[in-house]
């Protein structure tokens, strides 16, 4: 994957096929983190607990709903996601990408924790857990293969 060119407030990524194939699959998973993974407090001591944790869990499924729209358009954009000459281009506003890495951060620790939490994936590998493993893989891939795309200089634009 690397970054085409950036406009005010937009930039563009042009991505291998394989890497458009993957992304479209691992977006596909989300949501992924189960809603009862952010508890309201850790400690347990907060008052009428229960009827707030309810509200929490209620606003993150509204919040995950909105997202999913979000998702679905994105994908569907031939404007925003399309197919290439030799890949895909996808094309986002500077503040779509933050919600990007959300979303994909929420396929990857949700995918961590379907897997159990592990703090060693080499004890997880296996036929049952693959999608799963894949999934956090590939979601940490593309959060870092956007990170990086933001940090690198933009391409030089030829001369002429």
């Amino acid at each position: 994957m690397k970054r085409l060119r950036s406009k005010e407030g937009s930039v563009e990524f042009q991505l291998e096929a394989w890497e458009g194939s993957m992304l479209a699959a691992v977006l596909g998973r989300y949501p992924c983190l189960p809603p009862a993974h952010q508890p309201l407090s850790k400690g347990g001591q907060v008052p009428d607990g229960a009827a707030n944790q309810l509200l929490l869990e209620e606003a993150l499924a509204e919040q995950r709903g909105e997202n999913k729209q979000q998702l679905d358009r994105l994908l569907a954009d031939p404007k925003r996601f399309r197919e290439s000459k030799g890949g895909w281009r996808l094309s986002l506003a500077r503040g779509d990408m933050e919600w990007l890495l959300q979303v994909l951060n929420d396929v990857r620790i949700g995918s961590w924790a379907r897997l159990g939490s592990p703090e060693d994936l080499d004890n997880v590998r296996g036929e049952a857990t693959g999608p799963d493993v894949g999934a956090m893989e590939l979601a940490g891939y593309f959060q870092m293969s956007f990170l990086s795309g933001l940090d690198s200089p933009r391409p030089a634009r030829p001369a002429g």
